[in-house]
């Protein structure tokens, strides 16, 4: 629906709302071929470093600002309509920390590194069909914190976070750990929920082919009811049987374990009774995989299973609590987008004026790769970002300081920690003052 209509919430003025059309199933151009450019000329002196302050040639990006990339957490917001549609707080939670996995799960194969928003930047998307509209903002340069306020179209939830992602680079691979709180908010059971994402690490860096791995501890904590479900995304091992591996457990409110979920981030996630686990592992067929290769092979690795194909053994008893969408057939063409980062920086004529100057969708480096002009891309993300350290500079030797548009710095009313929460007023269609960031 390309059409601009006036609505209004149960608890808002009435404001504009921009309906995007979402129709988009491939990009103007294909990827670039990496093959004739090497990354360890620029990564070399780069060891043990955090790489935010290193500019990386064009060629390594996709065509996305990490705003949008942040966005593709809400691709399986159905999981928080199913949490709202149940009135057992630990059926909330079973949908609760599938969305929590699923968050990560656009992110197989997505091995082309997303543009550093600009201090100022902003993205917004509207999703009738998913019942959200997001709003997110670069609220810092240094060090590199990204906002986002997403709501339910029918105030039925509400999901923010910030998000301050550490890169370094360990000689093979690269190590993104995404610190920042996460919180979902379910108004209707007056609940919230936190967790952080796990660490996401790109091997073969310099020689090989390039895979991804989730790693770490995620504790989904309900701070109304004190449950929490304690999820381990496990490192690949040495043989890589472990690869993709997410498993865990809820606690109810007397600390007892009540289930078992298991699966892998790149496919699906199941539930299961956690006295059926036991008996189960107690038999000793244990979770293995339904696809072997040879103990030690290099293929246990690099030989990586598609998330189309069935690899989890399902456990008798259990039930599926969700599974990834297939992606498109000229994923791999087009950056391995999945149908919903597809259509993430369509710009659709119906917007003009409407959204706000600094929206990603306006920024000319990422708008010239997605085009397939990659010597303008290139040009155009080397004077944004003269232009940005030109404007830092401005600020530095003046009185004024930045001050961000939409969120405020603040602290987090559910676990106490530091945050930046959405100030309102984004949605009114009023843009005065905007920095000129492009």
């Amino acid at each position: 629906i390309k059409n601009i209509k006036t609505c209004g919430g149960p608890n808002d003025s009435m404001f504009v709302r921009l309906f995007i059309p979402h129709s988009r199933t491939s990009l103007p151009a294909s990827m670039f071929s990496r093959n004739d450019f090497s990354i360890w000329s620029i990564l070399r002196k780069c060891i043990g470093m955090e790489l935010s302050k290193i500019t990386m040639p064009v060629i390594f990006n996709e065509p996305l600002s990490f705003l949008q990339r942040l966005t593709e957490y809400m691709e399986h917001t159905y999981l928080i309509h199913q949490a709202n549609a149940s009135s057992d707080s630990i059926e909330r939670m079973k949908c609760v920390a599938a969305f929590a996995v699923s968050a990560v799960a656009s992110q197989w194969e997505r091995t082309g590194k997303p543009f550093n928003p600009l201090l100022g930047e902003t993205y917004e998307l509207v999703r009738e069909d998913l019942g959200f509209r997001l709003i997110s903002e670069q609220v810092s340069h240094h060090p590199p914190v990204s906002a986002f306020h997403a709501e339910g179209l029918k105030k039925d939830f509400v999901f923010h976070g910030s998000i301050y992602p550490k890169l370094k680079f360990w000689g093979k691979s690269v190590e993104a750990e995404p610190k920042g709180i996460i919180t979902l908010e379910l108004p209707r059971y007056n609940e919230a929920y936190t967790w952080t994402n796990p660490t996401c690490c790109v091997h073969n860096i310099i020689v090989g082919q390039l895979w991804i791995e989730q790693y770490g501890n995620v504790e989904v904590l309900n701070h109304k009811t004190g449950e929490r479900c304690c999820l381990n995304f496990k490192p690949c091992g040495l043989f890589g049987k472990e690869l993709h591996k997410v498993e865990g457990y809820i606690l109810d409110k007397s600390k007892k374990k009540v289930c078992s979920l298991y699966g892998k981030w790149t496919e699906c996630m199941y539930i299961v009774d956690y006295a059926a686990l036991e008996a189960h592992k107690r038999s000793g067929k244990g979770t293995a995989e339904k696809k072997s290769s040879k103990p030690g092979s290099r293929e246990e690795v690099e030989e990586i299973p598609l998330p189309e194909a069935d690899t989890v053994e399902v456990i008798p008893g259990s039930y599926l609590l969700w599974r990834i969408a297939p992606r498109p057939v000229n994923s791999t063409e087009m950056y391995s987008f999945t149908s919903f980062a597809m259509q993430l920086n369509e710009l659709d004529k119906d917007m003009d004026g409407l959204i706000p100057k600094t929206d990603c969708r306006l920024r000319p480096d990422i708008r010239a790769m997605e085009n397939g002009d990659i010597d303008l891309a290139s040009e155009e993300k080397k004077r944004l970002e003269e232009k940005q350290r030109a404007a830092c500079k401005t600020y530095s030797k003046s009185d004024d300081e930045w001050k961000t548009k939409w969120f405020q710095q603040g602290q987090n009313p559910h676990n106490g920690s530091q945050d930046w929460l959405f100030s309102t007023g984004y949605w009114n269609r009023n843009y005065p003052l905007l920095p000129d960031i492009y």
